[in-house]
């Protein structure tokens, strides 16, 4: 077992992962609060470009530590949380942007994504 401050690569990707998730929680929120608030100073945020990188960004995040946590671990649980998560993500940018599903949909996706790499890190600290 890993000590104290001694993270696996696998978990320091399950936790930059975790973190990814939070700023895209926390960007939804913002933009959403920013565009109620004044249209004019939210079009940085809602540059479309922004929303797919994160994702490819999560998408790639997704499949270095699922892939490397179903290979040291076997358990399935984290990869299919992650790729429901990564699923509602994908679904919420194919949406028009602002409508009520898409916002749902992104937060929906960042929190199974999140749990997802969470059981991830967990069960790979339990195997070293």
């Amino acid at each position: 077992m890993a000590k104290r401050g001694e993270d696996s690569k696998a978990t320091l990707l399950d936790r930059a992962a975790i973190g990814l998730s939070g700023l895209c929680l926390v960007h939804c929120v913002a933009t959403t609060l920013m565009v109620a608030l004044a249209a004019s100073t939210a079009g940085i945020f809602l540059n479309p470009a922004i929303h797919e990188i994160g994702l490819a960004l999560a998408i790639g995040l997704g499949a270095l530590a699922f892939g490397g946590g179903l290979l040291t671990h076997g358990r399935k649980a984290p990869l299919l949380i992650g790729a429901l998560g990564l699923s509602a993500m994908a679904y919420a940018l194919s949406l028009r942007h602002g409508v009520p599903g898409e916002i749902l949909f992104t937060i929906l996706g960042v929190c199974l994504v999140a749990l997802g790499h969470n059981l991830n890190r967990r069960a790979a600290t339990r195997c070293a």
